[in-house]
């Protein structure tokens, strides 16, 4: 560790684009490299040496702010979803917002999604000793959940939905329907797709707690 920490402050005064770059400004451009190089040579192949390599910058620089490869790899991971996020639409109705939110995550996330899941499936949940679930959270973060609450929020307030009856996992229902799809096909979902998740699957459901009728049956069971 020496060694690196040496070799990094030589490589570091030898560059004088290295020495331009300090705390925000380097951590971007060394998780971008790390980003970079998981495209390119996928997460069984990348190394702390070979992101190194590709921002520019001694090994010991990586190490100071990421203890390992994995650490690093979510950390990318992360800062990719961040920096790409899906536009919230506004139609004025709900199904036109749902169609327009679940089409953007198809195509924004479709290129993502292959990365990012193939990075799960290819060790990192072995190595990192994360959870499926953990693992799941990691790539996918919360944005897409705020997205989803200001829609029904809005559709509440339009008296679209009533948000009392319909429960959590039918709300849940087209965002994971997107997500499976995703996951499975690693491409962007069709549009048709969007609109049969929507159409055929998720407005009936809220329909029918809409009007009472789902509650009846379950308690009649």
């Amino acid at each position: 560790m020496l060694r690196n920490a040496i070799l990094s402050i030589v490589e570091d005064v030898s560059d004088p684009v290295r020495r331009r770059r300090h705390g925000e400004e380097l951590e971007s451009a060394l998780l971008q490299a790390a980003w970079d190089e998981l495209v390119a040579v996928g997460y069984a192949n990348l190394t702390m040496e070979s992101v190194a390599v590709r921002g520019r910058t001694g090994v010991a620089v990586l190490y100071r702010r990421w203890p390992n490869k994995d650490v690093l790899v979510i950390a990318a991971i992360e800062r990719y979803r961040a920096s790409h996020p899906v536009e919230l639409p506004d139609t004025g109705t709900l199904r036109g917002d749902l169609i327009a939110l679940l089409n953007g995550m198809g195509r924004a996330q479709a290129g993502f999604f292959v990365i990012a899941m193939a990075t799960a499936l290819s060790g990192l949940r072995t190595e990192s000793g994360l959870s499926l679930a953990e693992v799941r959270e990691k790539v996918l973060g919360d944005a897409a959940t705020a997205r989803m609450n200001r829609i029904y929020g809005r559709a509440q307030e339009r008296g679209e939905i009533d948000l009392r009856v319909v429960p959590a996992g039918v709300l849940a229902l087209p965002f994971d329907m997107v997500r499976h799809d995703l996951f499975m096909n690693l491409k962007a979902v069709e549009p048709s797709r969007v609109e049969f998740i929507v159409d055929a699957l998720f407005l009936p459901l809220v329909a029918r707690y809409m009007s009472g009728d789902a509650v009846i049956r379950r308690r009649g069971r």
